[in-house]
């Protein structure tokens, strides 16, 4: 068996690491834009790190206008501030949407190229600046991927790949997730076990290193989210959510997504509706559709669950998990109707990049009748 594997060169696991993150970073760059949003500012993450960084005597810009599912033009205009700040460095500091612009605003300010230059797989050219990752919730894994994902002018989730957009380092400190709410702990949750699940059954570049990090990750996470929801402070469920999430990043940015992900695009790009949220809606209807096919892979899985080694036990499980955390069940509850399935189905079913890595081939009227299980 051929495959390879990547990751980021580092991935430090601290909690507490935040508060040192002046003393992390000080070699790597010296005028920095740390990147954020007014959610994380609020909930009162970011002070610490800020002193941190000001104490190594580091020149700080702070950004903190990242909105989720971050639209090009927000994208577009912390470039340019990172550019007239002389930045030549960029730390990401929050959820996924924080740290995929972080990601970007690395690329685009010493490039040539335009954000839309370098939309789809491999398309980056040259370099980036300096790149540090602290995730503030357990779920995206986007501080070790090499993926990024934008709402393009057009109101569609474009993905971005390339191997620059792998950081220099991750930060991984739990303590940053101790105040998160439950439905964000919950939704961030349900999408970390969602990347580890189609790790293990991704058609394409699936491969022993990515199942290995994907059952380890699913073990973590399923025994650990409903604690952490109902026990916030409770640091040792935090920290297993962290390293579960991190290292589900680690599988999927390797053995990648499939329909689950495809599906949860459209509710995210035309509904704002929160990424976990949009995939915890979307995982019942398309684990049973790809059980005909991936129903063996799906009941080694039961066991980490604490069910049996069978497929319906492992779904039946998934979905008790959704339901216990709190997370929306149907369309209807996130405000999308019967009128908006087809241009959902049609953008899902479009979805080459994640599709093709889906077990079983989804059609426009699978798409269509999968949206239609959950409305």
């Amino acid at each position: 068996m051929d495959f390879s594997f990547m990751t980021p060169p580092e991935v430090r696991f601290e909690s507490g690491g935040a508060a040192r993150i002046g003393q992390l970073v000080r070699d790597r760059m010296q005028r920095p834009v740390f990147v954020t949003d007014k959610g994380v500012i609020n909930a009162g993450l970011v002070g610490e790190a800020l002193d941190s960084l000001r104490e190594a005597g580091l020149d700080v810009l702070l950004f903190d206008a990242v909105e989720a599912d971050p639209p090009a033009r927000v994208i577009r205009n912390a470039v340019a501030l990172a550019k007239e700040h002389g930045a030549d460095g960029v730390i990401g500091f929050g959820g996924g949407s924080s740290l995929d612009t972080a990601k970007l605003i690395a690329i685009l300010i010493d490039s040539s190229q335009s954000l839309e230059d370098i939309y789809g797989v491999d398309n980056v050219r040259g370099g980036r600046a300096p790149l540090v990752l602290l995730p503030t919730t357990s779920g995206t894994g986007s501080e070790v991927t090499n993926i990024s994902v934008v709402t393009s002018d057009d109101d569609r989730k474009v993905g971005i790949v390339a191997s620059q957009l792998f950081a220099d380092a991750a930060i991984v400190d739990a303590k940053l997730t101790l105040t998160a709410p439950r439905s964000v702990t919950a939704a961030t949750g349900i999408d970390a076990m969602v990347h580890a699940i189609e790790a293990y059954t991704s058609r394409i570049k699936r491969n022993p290193v990515s199942s290995a990090l994907a059952r380890e990750a699913l073990g973590l996470l399923a025994n650990n989210l409903i604690t952490a929801c109902e026990e916030p402070g409770n640091l040792a469920a935090r920290e297993a959510l962290s390293i579960g999430a991190t290292i589900a990043g680690q599988a999927f940015t390797n053995a990648p997504v499939a329909a689950v992900h495809a599906m949860a695009y459209p509710l995210g790009a035309i509904f704002h509706v929160p990424h976990g949220v949009s995939n915890a809606l979307m995982l019942s209807p398309v684990l049973k559709f790809n059980a005909a096919v991936a129903g063996d892979l799906y009941a080694e899985l039961g066991p980490l669950m604490g069910v049996a080694a069978d497929a319906n036990a492992f779904i039946g499980r998934m979905v008790e998990l959704c339901e216990a955390s709190g997370t929306p069940l149907r369309l209807q509850d996130v405000g999308v109707n019967h009128n908006d399935l087809p241009r959902m189905a049609e953008d899902a079913s479009a979805n080459e990049r994640l599709m093709q890595n889906n077990p079983r081939p989804v059609t426009y009227e699978d798409a269509l009748q999968l949206y239609s299980e959950v409305l």
